[in-house]
């Protein structure tokens, strides 16, 4: 695993309910992709190699429209390291949710 990134999807949406219905559908295609992932309150974490990471980045704006929105922004955090490693999801957070 050589990279990892971390997207906030940010849809514009007529309300909350409608926020968080986009977004809901955002997660189900990361959750689809089988590669490992953490959702938190902000912005959802996943990690895997780094091309096709950026492939589900740019999905997952295609997705936001499809699911209803007029435009979405996007912030993005991506860690690449092409010889080794990242530190992994686990790494970083399970000691802090026991």
């Amino acid at each position: 695993m050589n990279a990892s990134v971390a997207i906030q999807t940010l849809p514009e949406a007529a309300n909350d309910e409608e926020l968080i219905r986009i977004v809901d559908e955002v997660i189900a295609y990361i959750a689809s992709t089988g590669l490992n992932y953490y959702v938190g309150p902000f912005e959802t974490a996943i990690e895997g190699d780094y091309d096709e990471l950026m492939d589900i980045v740019k999905e997952c704006q295609h997705i936001a429209i499809r699911a209803g929105a007029p435009s979405v922004a996007a912030y993005i955090k991506v860690t690449y390291k092409p010889e080794g490693d990242v530190l992994t999801i686990e790494k970083k957070v399970t000691k802090h949710h026991q």
